[in-house]
């Protein structure tokens, strides 16, 4: 059970960083992960106020706000045609849509929890975080960063040319998932995640140029095997670290075939 001492809506993000900075204080997002620990806090910050929780779309670029859910996500026609589908495909098993309907993309991408669908898609994208104070991050850095006490405003997806894939390997539908994959071309670039490991998810680039020459069932082998010596595994109750070893070189290889059909 969790409990607050206090409930505060702030009305500027100034207050709420303020707020924060408290070590009892915390921000409550959705709430879906946080109300499962047994802690006590003192005051809860709601950021209901701030209009966190729009979908920007320009020709540019995508301005989603923290307090958006992730249903709203993956109902976006926008992004569903940007993503050739793959943020739909992210976001459709996790949980159910009653909890998707109160999960926040600020409370997905703030813990960068390894087990992360949130995080694995939209790393394989040309994605930066907006921080109050610490400005606009590459999502690459912000998942490496340790955790402060700074107030997550939106995620910045820029339209650049691409095409995405992703799958997962779950025990059943709706439970986290043992392994999951994300594959990318932006631009001329591959880009392919790996979450679940069950650490943080790995960003891996094509820099040996194993898939210069396109997607094909000999490149995508060869890229599986790559990852695979390359991605660090270990074991928790989702599968042991011998079982993620065997699913690494699988998964990257579909998701990377699953990429070569929607080019």
């Amino acid at each position: 059970m969790i409990t607050f001492q206090k409930y505060v809506r702030p009305q500027s993000l100034e207050e709420a960083w303020e707020l924060n900075q408290k070590k009892r204080n915390r921000v409550v997002a959705g709430m879906m992960w946080l109300k499962m620990g047994t802690h006590s806090f003192n005051t809860a910050i709601d950021l209901c106020d701030l209009g966190l929780d729009a979908i920007e779309e320009t020709e540019d670029e995508f301005r989603i706000g923290a307090m958006a859910t992730l249903r709203q996500m993956e109902k976006h026609p926008g992004l569903d045609v940007y993503s050739c589908g793959a943020v739909k495909d992210a976001l459709r098993d996790i949980v159910g849509v009653q909890f998707r309907n109160g999960a926040t993309l600020g409370g997905s991408l703030w813990r960068r929890m390894g087990f992360s669908d949130v995080v694995a898609i939209f790393l394989a994208m040309d994605s930066s975080v907006e921080l109050f104070k610490g400005g606009v991050v590459p999502l690459e850095e912000f998942v490496r960063m340790p955790y402060d006490n700074d107030i997550l405003v939106r995620l910045i997806v820029k339209k650049r040319p691409g095409a995405f894939a992703y799958q997962a390997v779950r025990k059943q539908r709706t439970d986290l998932p043992t392994l999951n994959c994300a594959a990318a071309k932006v631009g001329e670039e591959y880009r392919v995640v790996v979450g679940s490991r069950p650490a943080r998810a790995m960003l891996l680039r094509d820099e040996r140029g194993i898939l210069s020459g396109g997607i094909t069932e000999e490149s995508a082998a060869a890229f599986a095997e790559y990852a695979a010596a390359a991605v660090p595994v270990s074991g928790n109750m989702w599968g042991s670290a011998e079982y993620r070893r065997a699913l690494v070189p699988v998964l990257v290889r579909r998701t990377l075939l699953a990429l070569g059909e929607v080019r």
